[in-house]
């Protein structure tokens, strides 16, 4: 069994493909219309686990408890980068191990998205 994506059900399809793509650096691998009054966007790696947002009227975005999380080669430039788009840290950074050491931020939702930095 893989894993093939994670759904977020967003407010709007354009603030999370902007964060996601523009900010976070995903690739867009589809974008299409899913049924009426729905718009979906699959963001990633093709072959890897995708993010799924789906911007659907009458949808619940709550997403409490839930956070995701993505690698980066240096945790100074990921949160130089966030701040010039003007992302807020929300907490961190925190280095629980010498190796490891991470942030969070939210997503335009207000989903935790946590950066790390291994090694």
């Amino acid at each position: 069994m893989k894993f093939c994506w994670t759904t977020i059900h967003v407010k709007s399809l354009e603030e999370s493909i902007l964060f996601y793509h523009e900010i976070i650096g995903l690739d867009i691998v589809n974008q299409f219309e899913g049924g009426p009054g729905m718009k979906i966007a699959m963001l990633g790696e093709p072959g890897n686990a995708l993010i799924e947002l789906i911007e659907q009227k009458g949808i619940s975005q709550e997403s409490k408890g839930i956070s995701i999380g993505f690698e980066v080669p240096s945790i100074e430039k990921a949160m130089e980068h966030l701040r010039e788009n003007g992302i807020a840290i929300k907490s961190g950074p925190f280095s629980p191990v010498p190796a490891t050491t991470f942030f969070f931020v939210e997503d335009p939702d207000g989903l935790e998205v946590q950066i790390v930095q291994h090694g």
